[in-house]
C-alpha cells in the first residue's frame, strides 16, 4: 500500500518541480528549449546601444563654416560683374544693391589673374582639405562650378560680337540674364550659409556633390 502511495506521489512531486510547463503553458517546455540554438544558451546577445557622433564630414555648420561659406558666392560674383553693364545701368535699384562692392570688385580685377588664383586658392586649399567641414568644402565647390559655366557665355561672346541690331539686343538679353543669375546666387546662397542652412543651386549643385566626398 505505502509503495503504491509513494509511487503515485513521486511523479506529482517532479511534475511540479521540474516541469512547471506543464502547469503553466506560458512557461517555455524541455522540448522548446531544446530548438534553441546552443551558441544563443552560452552567449545570449546584449541589447544593442546606439551611439551617436558628430564627424567633420557632416554637413552641419557652426558660425565660422557659414561665414566663409557665405564669403565663397562672392568669388563667381565677382569674377562675371562685367555681364551686369547693361543691368546696372539701366536699373538703379540694382546699382545700388551692388555700389557697396564697387571697391571690392575693383581690387579683384586689379589684377588678370586674380580670379584664377583665386581658383586654385579655393580648390586646393579648401575643397581638397579635409579638416574643412563639408558644409564649407560644398559650399565652396559650388561657388567653383558657378565660375567655370562662365566660360560659355563668354566664348560665345568672343565668337559672336554684334555692334548693332537684332545681334546686339540678344547679346544683351544673353549678358543681363547671366549676370541676374550670379545676383540670385550670391543672395541665396550667401544668406542660407548666413542662416547655417544649405543651399542647392540649380544645375551646379550635383556637379559639387560628385566633387565633395
Amino acid at each position: 500500500m505505502s509503495s503504491t502511495l509513494l509511487f503515485s506521489f513521486t511523479p506529482l512531486c517532479s511534475s511540479s518541480l521540474y516541469f512547471p510547463s506543464l502547469q503553466n503553458p506560458s512557461f517555455p517546455s524541455l522540448t522548446s528549449l531544446s530548438s534553441i540554438p546552443e551558441t544563443h544558451l552560452k552567449n545570449p546577445k546584449k541589447p544593442a546601444r546606439s551611439i551617436t557622433a558628430r564627424s567633420k564630414g557632416s554637413d552641419s555648420a557652426d558660425t565660422p563654416d557659414r561665414i566663409i561659406s557665405a564669403v565663397c558666392y562672392f568669388y563667381p560674383f565677382f569674377d562675371g560683374i562685367q555681364y551686369g553693364k547693361y543691368v546696372i545701368t539701366q536699373f538703379s535699384p540694382i546699382q545700388i544693391l551692388v555700389q557697396p562692392l564697387f571697391p571690392a570688385i575693383k581690387v579683384f580685377k586689379s589684377f588678370p589673374l586674380n580670379g584664377f588664383l583665386v581658383f586654385l586658392t579655393l580648390y586646393f586649399v579648401v575643397v581638397r582639405n579635409p579638416n574643412f567641414s563639408r558644409y564649407v568644402r560644398f559650399n565652396t565647390m559650388q561657388a567653383i562650378v558657378l565660375d567655370v559655366l562662365l566660360i560659355f557665355p563668354d566664348l560665345l561672346e568672343r565668337s559672336f560680337n554684334p555692334r548693332d541690331g537684332l545681334g546686339l539686343d540678344l547679346v544683351m538679353s544673353l549678358d543681363s540674364t547671366v549676370f541676374l543669375f550670379l545676383l540670385v546666387c550670391l543672395i541665396y546662397g550667401s544668406s542660407s550659409c548666413l542662416l547655417g542652412q544649405l543651399p542647392r543651386l540649380p544645375i551646379v549643385a550635383e556637379a559639387a556633390d560628385r566633387q565633395v566626398p
